[in-house]
């Protein structure tokens, strides 16, 4: 099978990777159908990327034993189940399962696929290939917030399901994917298993931290994530408080932000070419500072939009930066150095938690404030990269 027909069911894996973003602005339809409070709320989104932290060495360890192509396989049978579940119930410990096995399933994607981008290109142009993946992935981010809407249409057939209509649409995406992927023959080189525990495997990562760049990194991309998660949980409720938007109106901040990150990774593949990485982490900072006084301050709909969009856009490729820092750091080490990486999307279980309880107490600028931290943080980072 010639290479270009094995990426077709890659990219539809990357489809489905882009599925755990659909927990923002799920969250928020939860948050309003069940009566809960923002912190109550943001445990979805902060439960969904817990899973990071627990199972991303266990994976790479477990890609040596079935191999990349069945670990992709198996993320996505859990992915499936995870959009299976709320189709029958709505009620909270349903949605907690849901979206634990979608977090999950996530988790088991994001360590195995790149790997497998990587088996099936056998040396091809790797980075393009990957890039043109996270723009297939960022397509299911912005999507998903439309299909609520949707959904949510008085007017609409949904079958009873309303905005719930998104795990259906989904889940058949889910199943193609699949079905493609476990169809398509994929020789793998024979990894030697290293046989080693999980304790000891996270043993060898934290250990890493010792390195003091390694560290920032992997802090910076904690806060990556947290202002990630958190853009995407608090741009509509920030709609709905400051303008009076309805949910179904303000789910659109949720999609614009997608749409500005999508835009960044493309343009800042070209703009890294021209100018430093530390140069272009710098920007990316000042735009997000930015966007937080606009989102803290701003009361008109415009200036919000505007805050969302260079959250968005200066937000994109700070996970790159930080990895590559990280890689060049140590590297003869860049496996463990990859899977430590990785347990840094937790910040995305530690961001909305803490901001859930600063807007319970003061409104969607607490949440604002939580995420700022995150941004004087990645501002340290550049003074010290």
């Amino acid at each position: 099978m010639q290479k270009s027909t094995k990426i077709i069911p890659v990219m539809f894996c990357f489809f489905a990777m882009g599925f755990v973003d659909l927990v923002g602005i799920a969250s928020n339809y939860v948050k309003a159908d069940l009566d809960l409070s923002d912190s109550m709320a943001n445990l979805f989104p902060s439960l969904v990327f817990f899973w990071f932290l627990i199972f991303s060495v266990p994976t790479s360890l477990l890609m040596n034993k079935i191999g990349r192509k069945n670990t992709v396989v198996l993320s996505l049978v859990v992915t499936v189940v995870s959009l299976l579940i709320p189709i029958f119930g709505e009620n909270f410990p349903v949605m907690l399962i849901a979206f634990s096995l979608l977090g999950i399933g996530n988790a088991l994607m994001q360590t195995s696929l790149n790997p497998l981008v990587a088996t099936v290109m056998h040396g091809g142009n790797l980075a393009s290939t990957l890039t043109f993946g996270q723009f297939v992935k960022a397509i299911a981010s912005f999507m998903a917030p439309y299909i609520a809407m949707w959904g949510a249409q008085a007017s609409i057939p949904s079958f009873g399901l309303g905005w719930r209509i998104l795990f259906p649409t989904y889940l058949i995406i889910g199943i193609i994917a699949t079905l493609l992927l476990f169809a398509t023959p994929i020789q793998e080189e024979p990894v030697e298993d290293r046989k080693l525990s999980v304790s000891r495997a996270f043993a060898e990562c934290f250990k890493l931290l010792g390195n003091p760049l390694v560290l920032l990194c992997f802090f910076g991309i904690v806060c990556h994530v947290g202002i990630d998660v958190g853009t995407n949980t608090t741009a509509p409720k920030l709609l709905i408080e400051r303008v009076g938007m309805t949910l179904n109106e303000a789910a659109f901040a949720t999609s614009l932000y997608f749409i500005f990150r999508t835009i960044g990774c493309f343009t800042g593949s070209f703009i890294l070419r021209h100018i430093s990485n530390r140069t272009f982490l710098l920007i990316s900072v000042i735009l997000m500072a930015l966007s937080m006084v606009g989102m803290f301050i701003g009361t008109d709909r415009w200036v919000l939009y505007v805050a969302i969009a260079l959250v968005g856009y200066g937000n994109s490729n700070v996970f790159s930066l930080c990895f590559a820092k990280a890689l060049e750091t140590v590297p003869t080490k860049q496996n463990e150095v990859s899977g430590l990486m990785i347990m840094g999307l937790f910040g995305g279980t530690l961001f909305p938690l803490l901001m859930g309880f600063a807007s319970d107490l003061i409104g969607q600028a607490g949440a604002v404030l939580i995420m700022t931290i995150g941004v004087v943080y990645l501002f340290g980072f550049y003074l010290k990269k």
